[in-house]
């Protein structure tokens, strides 16, 4: 799973790294890298996905020794995207010092073991640390203030980063993760027209749909660009509610949409709050010239494709040619 770079400088070179190997953004960066492996812009020495077996990030010392070994394969560059988390929102309200471990003392292992071999750290954040109460797409700069404790200790993380890190931490903030990993709202609501007649789902929540695939070749995108250290938003265009993400989804299996049916958060009670509103504005990150991600209802379209087997994975991504890796276009929870 490495690929070997030939015939340039080592100050050309750069090793990445990925954690949690097996996930939904783990899996379609795996996808990307070994397409592309050998063909960015900034020549690969290597590349590795960990998993929590080989990296687990509540160990201080096993972090540190990761790093360190990473670092010398590296033999120029090392970047490290960290896509491994605790996302069980409704969990973490009764374990959030498990929750913590992961999400924020983790993050901060990982942050302080890429200062001490000066590597650059991509941490994969989410829409959680906003209140969710606002009217406007949010902005990297605005005011957090989570509700939940899963978004409290994905702050804390982002927090870690910035302090720890602060000449090469990029905090990528994300929402409504799905892709053919792992289980998602979008399979879920793929899987339930097969199941069911009717489908209720809450139109009172609204946010901004993601595919694993793109967001992977956004933070492609951002390696290799190497804009400003800093937080940024990364979410495919637009925004919609979840009956409004039900409704495409049936859209596009040919199904009858009018078989979903809008309902109230209130009338599905969970253990951790959902922010009514938290739409990610990417205004940031194309201002940093990194390529804005496609229209959401655009990437469900390939994303459902794909998974029922129409067009190969990986393949016919706006903007991915060779030796770039990155999309071209305008949690359910990120990592």
């Amino acid at each position: 799973m490495v690929a070997a770079a030939q015939g340039k400088g080592t100050a050309d070179l750069m090793r990445i790294v990925v954690t949690g190997a097996g996930g939904q953004l783990a899996t379609d960066l795996s996808l990307l890298l070994t397409r592309d492996a050998g063909a960015a812009p900034a020549t690969l020495s290597g590349w590795q996905q960990l998993s929590i077996d080989e990296l687990d990030l509540t160990d201080a010392a096993a972090v540190r020794a990761v790093v360190l070994d990473q670092a010398r394969a590296a033999g120029g560059d090392l970047v490290v995207v960290n896509a491994a988390a605790w996302t069980d929102v409704d969990g973490a309200e009764s374990r959030e010092d498990e929750a913590y471990a992961v999400n924020a003392a983790g993050v901060a292992h990982l942050a302080a073991a890429c200062a001490t071999v000066q590597a650059r750290l991509v941490h994969v954040s989410t829409d959680y640390v906003f209140p969710g109460d606002g009217h406007a797409p949010y902005e990297p700069d605005d005011a957090t203030g989570p509700r939940s404790a899963y978004g409290r200790t994905k702050l804390a993380g982002e927090q870690a980063v910035r302090a720890l890190l602060p000449a090469g931490g990029y905090v990528v903030r994300t929402a409504w993760l799905y892709g053919a990993a792992g289980n998602n709202f979008v399979k879920t609501m793929a899987r339930l027209e097969g199941e069911r007649e009717t489908v209720d789902v809450v139109d009172d929540q609204h946010g901004s749909p993601t595919w694993s695939a793109d967001l992977a070749a956004g933070l492609a995108d951002l390696v290799a660009t190497r804009p400003k250290p800093g937080v940024y938003h990364a979410a495919n265009a637009g925004s919609t509610t979840w009956y409004g993400l039900a409704r495409a989804v049936f859209e596009e299996l040919g199904a009858d949409p009018h078989r979903v049916r809008p309902t109230t958060t209130d009338a599905f009670p969970r253990p951790a709050p959902r922010p009514a509103y938290s739409v990610l504005s990417t205004r940031s990150w194309q201002a940093a010239g990194l390529r804005p991600l496609r229209p959401w209802r655009e990437a469900l379209r390939l994303a459902l494709a794909q998974m029922r087997g129409h067009v190969p994975a990986m393949a016919e991504l706006p903007g991915m040619h060779a030796g770039a890796g990155t999309a071209r276009g305008p949690a359910d929870r990120p990592g």
